[in-house]
């Protein structure tokens, strides 16, 4: 659902920009919280693998694919706010490296890819985790539910947006009804590959998933030969370096982008195919980074197929994680200071 320069007007493109730079400067702060000994090695991760994961277009309809857009599993895997900041790293990446959505409409794919989806999945995620039985399977089911439900919101946001600052005049409702259709079917491989991915983190580190703290486990007794539950206790959280997932999620990826993309569907994705049936594709402009030596995923000047779209997923897991870790790196060290900074201040006041 990456958005192309020219389908939106620059007046609107530009709100949307501000929207966007709002929702990451509230992530920033917000991610804060999010990012501690557990969360912070693992972020940076996080965003490198849905940008693998986002090369792995799915067929869902006739001469129509979709692709993950991440914000749930993001958003349940490291936190919301953290979760916004990664989809915006992904976007940012895609669009300057491999003019893969517009840069003049990166504002409105950071708003309706990011925070919609993000906001969507987490509040209803949080509100299942509330009412089901406190379970791992309880986190699955719910990850699947809210990562089925924001990928339609997301299209349904984006015909919002281009209701508002659409460059052409087609009929907004045909418009919504097509794009909510078309992403609901995409939903079910978003909720499929979100539920797969947290159930195999929640089944071997139930701590590093951040949707999944707090999870309790009931005790059971045996009563007259029977099991029955008794009172609630707090699951025990695995000791230990989070490195092993690491390494494996860090390989998956790898593989994910540098081999199994190659037979990824190569039909347009389900904003590409409305566009094109509806119209609204009319007055789109070419890529400013069109002219990028890794444009379209692929390397310039290396012609086997397979091998420059494996190296050029390569290359994007490696450059996402890079620039994911350093920036969270950056905030992890500013709430480090902000603690330090606080504590030296308690230590004066009470001498």
């Amino acid at each position: 659902m990456h958005v192309p320069d020219g389908f939106i007007n620059a007046p609107v493109s530009a709100a949307a920009g501000v929207v966007a730079a709002g929702a990451v400067a509230v992530s920033l702060r917000g991610a804060r919280r999010e990012l501690d000994e557990r969360a912070a090695p693992l972020a940076g991760l996080v965003a490198a693998f849905i940008f693998a994961v986002q090369m792995l277009n799915f067929p869902v309809a006739a001469g129509t694919s979709g692709h993950l857009l991440g914000g749930a599993l993001a958003a349940i895997l490291v936190g919301p706010y953290t979760g916004v900041l990664c989809i915006a790293v992904v976007l940012l990446m895609q669009g300057i490296l491999f003019a893969d959505g517009g840069l003049t409409a990166l504002g409105v794919n950071i708003t309706v890819m990011g925070v919609v989806t993000v906001v969507i999945a987490y509040a209803l995620f949080r509100g299942l985790v509330l009412v089901l039985p406190r379970t791992r399977r309880s986190v699955t089911v719910a990850s699947f539910v809210a990562a089925l439900v924001s990928v339609p919101a997301a299209a349904a946001a984006f015909t919002l947006v281009y209701a508002i600052g659409g460059t052409t005049d087609v009929p907004i409702g045909k418009v919504l009804t097509a794009m909510v259709g078309v992403h609901t079917l995409i939903g079910i491989g978003e909720a499929v590959i979100t539920m797969l991915t947290v159930g195999a983190v929640v089944a071997v580190r139930p701590d590093l998933v951040y949707g999944a703290r707090g999870l309790t486990t009931p005790l059971k007794l045996r009563v007259d030969g029977e099991l029955v539950d008794a009172a609630p206790a707090a699951a025990p959280a695995p000791a230990g370096s989070p490195k092993k997932v690491w390494i494996g999620g860090l390989i998956t990826a790898l593989l994910l982008a540098g081999f199994v993309s190659f037979y990824a569907s190569a039909d347009p994705d389900g904003l590409e195919k409305v566009a094109a049936d509806q119209g609204i594709d009319k007055n789109v402009e070419e890529h400013a980074a069109a002219g990028s030596p890794l444009a379209d995923y692929g390397v310039k000047d290396v012609d086997d197929a397979r091998l420059s779209g494996g190296l050029a997923g390569v290359i994007g897991v490696g450059a996402t994680l890079a620039v994911g870790t350093g920036a969270f790196w950056v905030v992890r060290r500013r709430k480090a200071a902000e603690a330090e900074a606080g504590a030296e201040a308690r230590s004066g006041t009470r001498v």
